[in-house]
């Protein structure tokens, strides 16, 4: 009889409820795991209850990755949540005929580049179908607006930040965080090149990130050779490894990444509870734009002309937007010459990537380009997937930043909140 209640309990529960119930007093990992293993079996669970020949219509308003929308823990202090479901609408209508028939699993769809597997069913969808799926899905974010006088101009000090979420999904997420965590033990083991991990002694709070460096040799600070900030040309590191070209690929293909500014370098940095990133403003000799792509868990990133150190590891700054999993944070414009922007201390285990263009005349003495990474191109039906009222919404916002830099005004600083606009491309 209990046996019978209890189950009948469980039956009612939602998927974050159980894992809720399960991992109390759980540390991270372990949490991580169980949702890990919650996700895959409902997962499961969903592919044998959907039958191929039923026909399932898209929901407009069903998480689109089998568990918690990862849009839901987009919200935050300063900017609101870009995903409900009266914002997504029009961006499902463009595609809810390649839809129809679809079993739910279809919307963690696996394309063939590189990233995953393959999809292990048969859904009758072409490849390019199936990324023009995948890409009409992605909510694109250009709207930050935060004016503060600077040098005596009043400027939107976080024009030309982007925000992309749904890049990944959850299968190519923890696909590409084992990558990273095989890298780490090849690190560990001394299987990399010297100077491209590095793992510090934690001495205090916000102290002894592990970073993993690919393309270059960053240097952070002047060492005891008395070299100064930046890349080390005469220094050797192991170059892309070959996942993370099929990251670049996409992101250029899905048109997050322009043509004209393929990476040739990137740095792993991987967060344990507590570590941090202290304000600063990227090297110049990296080009703009730059991209971070975020995993495991979510976190805050500050920017502002003037952050403070609240204590160690902790910060405080104006303007503070939330990096979904699986998205991709693009940064150039005043967004990355103009705001400093750090990392507070995260309050789980966090792995992000971040992109980077070397300049010419910084590249190292012994660099080659990548034949991989050429001759990439976006997608063809990219201008399909945005409407005219987006095309014009774009066109209005350059109009407001480019004002917002120009206008003196009398009031206060403005930081538009409520009134975000997502669109989708």
């Amino acid at each position: 009889m209990i046996y019978a209640l209890s189950m009948e309990f469980l039956r009612s529960l939602k998927k974050d409820d159980i894992l809720d119930l399960f991992s109390h007093d759980f540390c991270s990992k372990c949490q991580h795991l169980l949702h890990s293993r919650i996700t895959t079996l409902r997962k499961r669970k969903l592919d044998e209850t959907w039958s191929t020949d039923a026909g399932f219509e898209y929901s407009l308003d069903m998480p689109l990755n089998g568990s918690a929308s990862n849009s839901q823990s987009l919200t935050g202090k300063q900017w609101d949540n870009p995903r409900n479901s009266s914002q997504r609408r029009d961006s499902a209508t463009s595609v809810n005929k390649c839809l129809v028939g679809c079993k739910q699993s279809d919307f963690e769809l696996l394309l063939n580049d590189g990233i995953c597997e393959d999809s292990s069913f048969e859904n009758g969808l072409s490849e390019e179908k199936k990324e023009k799926i995948r890409y009409s899905l992605v909510c694109c974010r250009k709207d930050f607006t935060f004016v503060e006088k600077v040098n005596g101009r009043r400027i939107n000090v976080v024009q030309g930040l982007e925000l992309h979420t749904e890049v990944f999904n959850a299968l190519e997420q923890k696909k590409i965080v084992e990558w990273m965590y095989r890298l780490q033990w090849r690190g560990k083991e001394g299987k990399l090149k010297d100077r491209t991990y590095s793992e510090p002694r934690k001495w205090m709070r916000g102290k002894g990130r592990v970073t993993i460096q690919f393309g270059c040799c960053y240097n952070y600070a002047v060492d005891r050779s008395g070299n100064p900030p930046g890349i080390m040309r005469d220094e050797e590191v192991d170059p892309l490894p070959p996942v993370f070209k099929q990251i670049i690929k996409r992101m250029i293909r899905w048109n997050i990444v322009p043509s004209s500014c393929i990476p040739d370098s990137c740095i792993v940095n991987i967060y344990e509870e507590g570590d941090c990133i202290p304000p600063h403003i990227d090297h110049r000799d990296f080009v703009r734009p730059f991209y971070t792509v975020s995993f495991l868990s979510e976190c805050k990133i500050l920017f502002g002309s003037n952050l403070q150190i609240v204590s160690a590891g902790e910060f405080a700054g104006p303007v503070s937007i939330s990096l979904p999993v699986g998205s991709v944070f693009v940064l150039k414009g005043h967004g990355a010459d103009t705001a400093k922007h750090c990392i507070p201390s995260v309050s789980s285990k966090r792995i992000s990537i971040t992109f980077r263009k070397m300049k010419q005349s910084k590249l190292p003495y012994k660099f080659s380009p990548d034949p991989d990474l050429v001759g990439i191109k976006p997608l063809s039906f990219s201008s399909l997937n945005k409407s005219d009222k987006a095309q014009d919404e774009d066109r209005n916002l350059n109009i407001q930043q480019h004002k917002a830099e120009s206008v003196e005004s009398e009031s206060d600083v403005v930081c538009n909140t409520k009134k975000a606009s997502f669109r989708v491309k």
